[in-house]
């Protein structure tokens, strides 16, 4: 059988010839997930094994979600790819692209004669993986957006309502002078910064990331992230670390630990970091939708 990468997680058997295998079939599918996601994968794989005889998946951890997709097209170039590969978001335009590399999940589930409704998924989330000629090209999964979190115990020594308004950076600047005149060390932090700081901040705002749509409309795109809104907010969280309100953990997922450990006041990060905070914080926390800077028109939209 010839091999194909599907650019996101899907229901292992579709991958597959709809004639009933002979023997048991192996599927091969790489992921990224660790901590407590990671928990939860393996236990969807162990319940589809057991659900049947005919196929087994057998899934491997490649790394982050830079490494994972790297891993994965190296192995296509070397013809050892894998049958199913999860690649996040920042991965789907390289996916779109990879002609000849993925199996678009709309024929998958074509051949497999299997029910499957796009419409089904919330507008932005669809939208994202889908071609402009409204082929959804990968399946989404664990598909998340970006949040702002809140240890309201931090707050509550810090003498902040742990339920004041948070909608606005303006009132997360107020609030970060009271967190860390309070002694805090660790006043705010956050995860991927460009795809949250920049990416979402964008959007959010319906300000341009990119020319030609966003990269919807043609590859001849260039970046267009250094407009008034994007520098204000950059310029913001420049003052805010220099005043050690603001603390860098790092580029990826880093400051997600110090939140955990219950350092951290606030923390912008996915909406899939639930299940690694509800599994290690010892605190009560809370979620709260993105802030938006306020007199920006038609902000806020939604983030992606």
């Amino acid at each position: 059988m010839k091999r194909t990468v599907l650019g996101a997680v899907t229901a292992a058997t579709v991958m597959m010839s709809p004639a009933a295998a002979l023997a048991q079939t192996e599927i091969q599918f790489w992921h990224a997930f660790t901590g407590r996601l990671g928990d939860l994968v393996a236990e969807q794989v162990e319940t589809f094994n057991s659900s049947q005889d005919d196929y087994k998946v057998v899934a491997s951890h490649k790394g982050n979600y830079s490494e994972t997709l790297n891993a994965g097209i190296a192995a296509f170039r070397a013809g050892e790819q894998p049958h199913i590969l999860m690649v996040f978001e920042v991965g789907t335009a390289t996916m779109m692209g990879a002609k000849g590399a993925i199996k678009p999940v709309y024929e998958v589930m074509e051949e497999a004669g299997a029910s499957f409704d796009p419409d089904a998924y919330i507008g932005s989330v669809k939208g994202y993986y889908t071609t402009s000629d409204g082929q959804m090209l990968s399946l989404p999964f664990n598909s998340s957006t970006p949040v702002l979190w809140v240890n309201k115990d931090a707050l509550k020594a810090a003498g902040v309502d742990p339920d004041v308004d948070l909608s606005t950076w303006e009132q997360v600047g107020e609030v970060l002078d009271k967190v860390k005149a309070s002694g805090s060390t660790c006043p705010m932090t956050t995860a991927w910064q460009s795809w949250i700081h920049l990416e979402n901040l964008s959007a959010y705002h319906n300000v341009p990331f990119a020319t030609k749509d966003n990269g919807f409309a043609g590859l001849d795109t260039e970046l267009a992230f250094n407009g008034p809104l994007q520098v204000k907010h950059i310029q913001t969280l420049g003052d805010w670390a220099r005043e050690g309100k603001f603390i860098y953990a790092g580029r990826r997922n880093e400051g997600g630990a110090n939140f955990r450990a219950g350092e951290c006041a606030l923390f912008t990060e996915s909406s899939a970091g639930y299940a690694g905070i509800k599994s290690e914080a010892e605190f009560d926390f809370a979620v709260r939708p993105l802030p938006y800077w306020e007199g920006v028109e038609g902000a806020p939209q939604n983030t992606i």
